[in-house]
């Protein structure tokens, strides 16, 4: 015995190679069988949904290209340490990066692998015959006995088919069986809706990705500022700022066309602590579907967009806008029109910019603010004191030289810089500031020009938006709440009834009931069927929802035996154990 443990000891090789043997060696067939069975469980789909909702972090904390290139490019400068690695690592364009991407596929692809199988499966059940009757019903979670007087004239075959009629009335599936024999059941099954909610809901979050995908490819989105007389069309150049989805193709602009003919802005005047304040925004507007249609007559609200196009026009912003006439030293007027001023502090305190490129023989270039009703402290401060035009007010300063327009690069039409500028006006110069009024001119220093202000317009910022998957998105989004809900309160459950004749000319029956999973109402529910077969028997229940018997445990039979009432589940039902504990006789 010694000689063979030491052999054991010293030769483990056999055991290892043993364990080798029982282990499958997989091929390429069987690992891609295996990735997928991995990829399309519900534990992966969760798993990417939730890598799904942590990927698009990145997008809210960094700058994101799509949305605005050169805050992007100037992240970069102010960061050059990491600032070029972020991009390598697409963080500057996280929903059209590959990373990203490859998460959205996998979980479309995981979705799909498992609500495909699941219908299948579930369209087979559906079509299957519930299951058999168990031999011992009293271990089901809810039973019961039910005794139909001898004088009631009803064979057990009568009782099973009414009661097979009883559960069809409430939603049932019902076979029955054994009919024409001593001991007829049968099994119903209700609650298929439960299955078929969860898979509306997944299939639901399949259509909502495919809706958000769909609006991501061919979706744009645009920016445009509208002065009262101004008309926008619907092309590129008419844009201020445009966002084009990932496979966006300039022929998708439709021809459509929108003036602006009037902005009116409502102010509260009698709430106090509130007086000011815009309570009411309104914009007429004129459109057109296509160049040879008809002028339309809309308005145009906040929350209450104009749709042309298939496209969405929201209003999202509003000011001033005070319409100048600049001349430059030859005599010659170098611009003229509105100039829109950035909304900057309480009561439409604006900033103001005006560039000038074509005045002679220096560009010239203006910076200051506009007051809606203009007051001045006795510091000689300026400040707006109301949001409507009781005292409009353009303050400036001036500056000729080199604008760097000539030069091609992009600037922003909101600043002005003013490094390389020499400057005309200024509070600190001797010639002082540019203050004017409606109708005010002022003749700058030096044969540079004159300035007018001529008037006063209204402006307003529209969001111009086409989702081509928005719709649906909304319609899936709707249907997943609906499969949700669907899926959370229905149960699904089985009931069996079997029943039988006492030798005394007496039915007995018994039923019992099982629920898929957990179900908190099943025995409310057992009350309802004791209470319906009570009443379709025309018998006396007078221990509503309590489970008795006299009789065996299929209470058919001429024989009695006690019997009880077993909490076990479905497994129990093939134990071989009989039941024990008596059941009160009913």
């Amino acid at each position: 015995m010694s000689e063979r443990v030491k052999a054991n000891k010293k030769s483990p090789a056999p055991v290892a190679a043993a364990k080798t043997e029982a282990l499958p060696v997989l091929g390429p067939v069987e690992m891609l069988r295996w990735a997928w069975t991995q990829l399309t469980s519900m534990r992966t789909a969760l798993f990417l949904l939730l890598l799904l909702a942590v990927a698009a972090v990145p997008g809210s904390l960094f700058p994101q290209r799509p949305a605005n290139p050169s805050i992007v490019t100037q992240y970069i400068k102010d960061n050059p340490d990491y600032g070029k690695l972020l991009d390598t690592l697409q963080l500057y364009d996280v929903y059209s990066s590959a990373w990203f991407s490859a998460i959205y596929i996998l979980l479309f692809i995981s979705l799909i692998g498992c609500v495909v199988p699941r219908a299948i499966a579930h369209y087979r059940a559906m079509r299957s015959q519930p299951p058999r009757t168990p031999k011992r019903l009293s271990r089901l979670p809810e039973y019961g006995t039910l005794v139909v007087p001898a004088d009631a004239g009803l064979p057990a075959s009568d009782a099973i088919r009414s009661a097979a009629g009883v559960l069809r009335k409430r939603g049932y599936r019902v076979e029955v069986r054994d009919d024409d024999g001593a001991r007829p059941s049968l099994g119903a099954e209700r609650g298929f809706a439960k299955e078929v909610g969860n898979l509306v809901f997944h299939t639901s979050l399949i259509g909502v990705l495919v809706s958000v995908a769909v609006g991501g490819l061919f979706g744009y989105s645009g920016q445009r500022i509208l002065v009262e007389g101004d008309t926008f069309v619907n092309t590129l150049v008419g844009y201020d700022q445009f966002t084009p989805g990932t496979n966006f193709q300039s022929s998708q602009l439709q021809p459509y066309s929108i003036q602006l003919d009037k902005f009116d802005v409502t102010f509260d005047r009698e709430s106090r602590g509130k007086i000011g304040q815009p309570i009411d925004f309104n914009a007429e507007v004129t459109t057109r579907e296509t160049p040879d249609s008809p002028a339309k007559q809309e308005i145009l609200k906040v929350n209450e967009p104009v749709n042309l196009g298939g496209t969405s026009i929201y209003l999202t912003g509003n000011g001033y806008a005070p319409v100048v006439t600049i001349r430059d030293g030859a005599g010659n007027v170098a611009m003229q029109g509105p100039v829109v001023a950035k909304l900057q502090g309480e009561n439409y305190y604006s900033s103001l910019v005006i560039k000038v490129p074509d005045a002679r023989p220096e560009q010239l270039g203006f910076v200051g603010f506009f007051l809606p009703t203009a007051f001045i402290t006795d510091e000689g401060v300026s400040f707006s004191g109301d949001p409507d035009l009781f005292n409009p007010q353009l303050t400036l300063n001036s500056y000729f030289g080199d604008l760097g327009l000539d030069a091609g690069a992009p600037q922003n039409v909101f600043e002005l810089d003013v490094s390389d500028l020499t400057p005309l006006n200024a509070r600190n110069l001797d010639a002082g500031g540019i203050t004017l009024a409606p109708g005010g001119t002022y003749t700058l220093p030096d044969g540079k020009g004159s300035i007018s202000f001529d008037s006063v317009k209204r402006y307003v910022g529209v969001d111009i938006h086409h989702n081509p998957g928005q719709l649906y998105a909304l319609i899936f989004a709707l249907l997943a709440v609906g499969g949700l809900i669907v899926s959370l309160y229905v149960n699904r459950r089985r009931v069996w009834v079997r029943t039988g004749s006492h030798q005394d000319g007496r039915t007995m029956v018994e039923y019992g009931l099982l629920a898929r999973g957990e179900d908190h109402r099943l025995a409310a529910e057992a009350a309802v069927i004791r209470k319906l077969l009570s009443e379709e028997w025309q018998i006396e229940d007078s221990v509503s929802g309590e489970s008795s018997d006299d009789s065996d445990s299929d209470s058919t039979g001429t024989q009695q035996t006690p019997s009880r009432q077993d909490d076990n589940g479905a497994d129990s039902l093939t134990s071989p154990a009989g039941p024990t504990g008596p059941k009160k006789d009913q």
